[in-house]
């Protein structure tokens, strides 16, 4: 037992004394590996925020700043101004205009009128950007973030989804990588680009506060992506970009009591956007479907009044005379629960559903009518155009 004890504290001995010399000459070999920080950055200095994006060719997780989305991404998304041709202005007297209208009138030359913004999508110089931004103008001029202005011509329009295209003509032109609205959560890093206040190109960040946002009557199809990235007047028809760079959305609305950022912005998914600019450069028009009824969300107070067997469904309060859904059998006060086998849970996926179905398709409602479960055959018409403004909401389907 000696003998341990006596081997034991040798050892420890010969450890103090090696640690001591050491310590002295070495103590460099003593220090604890420093962790790995951005390049330029040193221990105790704040760094840039950073967030992990998935490498998907290899699968390996790697530290991408936010810098790296926005300069894949902004060289794509331009200015957008337009102008509409000035009314006759009278010099002198202005009772003569009062008298004699516009003649004798001087044509002024054209004013700015609004100012918005654009994405390239296509090395062939096709661009999204909103309806709102572009209706009713006779120019439409667009700046490229290399500085270069070209002239824009309209493809088509499409005021029930509040979707543009537009056609330039240059070389050399950036795209932007289209994403898709399957690949984004809540709770994902998102950066707006646009030119607000026409101070310049100017990029925000943010995350996406909610998905599949509808009822704000802002426009007849809606299901926004809702994000607290600052967006401003002249970020319309602007990018919403993803951690990679991908568009992910078509900035078009806020909410806001000041004409300023709250901090509640919304934009269009690119996947509605790639479709309705598949068509419009296609067709020209977007063509889609239609039965003719007025819908309303259904309420449990009318559940319960009429003692339903369901709790999801679409009420019907109206329903057009002479329409498909009139020459089906459908009448006010149905429910309908299904279509082609798909629930519907809310008028915005009435909408899209029937939107999304070919005019002249004999299609399948599932309707409670009552305490009767009911399946009617309707034949699906070509949606009519409609007449109203973006922002005076959406209308029957």
């Amino acid at each position: 037992m000696c003998r341990i004890w006596l081997v034991f504290s040798q050892a420890v001995t010969v450890a103090v004394a090696i640690l001591f010399v050491l310590m002295t000459f070495k103590p460099q070999w003593l220090e604890q590996p420093q962790r790995w920080m951005p390049p330029g950055v040193t221990m105790g200095q704040p760094t840039a925020p950073v967030l992990q994006v998935a490498q998907a060719a290899s699968g390996v997780t790697a530290t991408q700043p936010l810098s790296a989305a926005a300069q894949r991404a902004a060289p794509a998304v331009v200015s957008v101004t337009t102008s509409k041709h000035a009314r006759s202005v009278v010099r002198g007297d202005p009772w003569f205009h009062y008298f004699f209208g516009q003649r004798g009138g001087q044509q002024a030359p054209d004013a700015p009128e609004g100012l918005g913004s654009g994405v390239i999508v296509s090395a062939d110089g096709y661009l999204l950007t909103n309806n709102h931004v572009v209706e009713g103008a006779d120019g439409i001029t667009v700046r490229l973030s290399d500085g270069r202005e070209v002239n824009a011509t309209l493809v088509g329009a499409d005021p029930e989804t509040d979707v543009a295209v537009l056609k330039i003509n240059a070389d050399r032109l950036p795209v932007i990588t289209l994403g898709s609205l399957s690949q984004l959560h809540v709770g994902d890093a998102v950066l707006a680009i646009g030119n607000p206040f026409n101070v310049g190109q100017t990029v925000t960040s943010g995350i996406v506060s909610a998905l599949g946002r509808s009822g704000l009557g802002l426009s007849t199809f809606e299901n926004f992506i809702q994000t607290d990235a600052a967006i401003n007047p002249g970020n319309s028809g602007g990018a919403l970009v993803d951690a990679a760079g991908n568009l992910v959305g078509i900035n078009t609305a806020i909410y806001s009591r000041s004409g300023g950022s709250l901090g509640i912005g919304f934009a269009i998914p690119v996947d509605l956007a790639r479709q309705v600019m598949d068509s419009l450069i296609k067709d020209g028009q977007v063509t889609r479907g239609w039965m003719g009824v007025q819908p309303r969300e259904l309420d449990p107070d009318f559940v319960q009044s009429f003692k339903l067997p369901i709790s999801e469904g679409v009420l019907i309060t109206g329903v057009l005379q002479d329409g498909p859904a009139s020459q089906a059998g459908l009448k006010p006060g149905d429910v309908v629960v299904r279509i082609q086998g798909q629930p519907v849970r809310s008028v915005s996926e009435l909408l899209s559903t029937v939107a999304a179905i070919t005019p002249g398709t004999e299609a399948l409602i599932a309707v409670q009518r009552g305490e009767q479960a009911l399946e009617i055959k309707v034949t699906i018409a070509k949606r009519p155009k409609t007449q109203q403004r973006r922002r005076n909401g959406g209308g029957g389907e």
